[in-house]
Formats: structure tokens, C-alpha cells, sequence
């Protein structure tokens, strides 16, 4: 449970890559639109949600490094159109309740995942005996 000081944040994450432009290029595909603003030469943000960030910053020495989960609405959907861009994720895994979770590596090799509620049977199929 939230505490107050937690409860309406905002959240801005940063993912640390090695060489920039490369980076951007490989996040405009994944996440099928470019960043939001550049917040300085080598920093690009994209904005998922209001107060919800995404940022991708060239840092060589921290490259690499990053995990981060995402749950989405509709991860199927976005599933579908990251590969529709030539992008498709490097682990899917659905746990004992269903819920699902697949896992991009980016060129650094960082983890961006992105989790989705159970499709209709999913968390009885999962925990079923064999």
C-alpha cells in the first residue's frame, strides 16, 4: 500500500545507454513514437502517461544496467505492434496468477518489460496441474 508521501507522484525513469542516436532509434520502434522532448542533447523523454516518464539518457558508464516493468492495458496489442516495427521481445513468461510479462533488450542490454493482466483462463491454465 502507498504511503502519503508515495500516493501522486510522478515517476520518471531513466534508462542509461552507450551511444545515443543508435538508442532513440531503437526506443522510437519499440515504444512506435518518437520522444516527447529532449530534455538536453543527450537525453530524450518519452511520456507514457501524465507524470509517467520514460527517459533515455547516454550515459556509457551505467549502460546496460536497467530493469524496469511497465504494466500495460492492452499488452497484446502493444506485443503485436512493437513486432509490426521489427521489434520482438527476448522472454515472455506468465506467472502461477496469469499475469503475463514480456521482456525487450535494448542494444545495451538492459531489460524494458512490459506485464498485462491474465487473459479470460489464463491464471486456471497456469496453475494447473500437469
Amino acid at each position: 500500500m502507498p504511503t502519503p508521501q508515495t500516493r501522486n507522484c510522478d515517476l520518471f525513469a531513466v534508462v542509461s545507454v552507450r551511444e545515443y542516436a543508435g538508442a532513440v532509434a531503437w526506443y522510437e520502434r519499440l515504444l512506435g513514437e518518437p520522444p516527447a522532448f529532449i530534455a538536453h542533447p543527450t537525453e530524450a523523454v518519452w511520456e507514457f502517461d501524465d507524470h509517467r516518464y520514460l527517459a533515455v539518457e547516454e550515459e556509457p558508464e551505467h549502460a546496460g544496467h536497467t530493469q524496469l516493468t511497465v504494466f500495460l492495458p492492452d499488452l497484446d496489442a502493444f506485443v503485436d505492434a512493437a513486432a509490426a516495427r521489427g521489434v520482438a521481445p527476448a522472454r515472455r513468461e506468465t506467472y502461477e496468477n496469469g499475469v503475463r510479462k514480456v521482456t525487450y533488450t535494448d542494444p545495451d542490454g538492459s531489460e524494458i518489460g512490459f506485464g498485462g493482466a491474465p487473459v479470460d483462463g489464463a491464471a486456471a491454465e497456469a496453475s494447473a496441474d500437469p
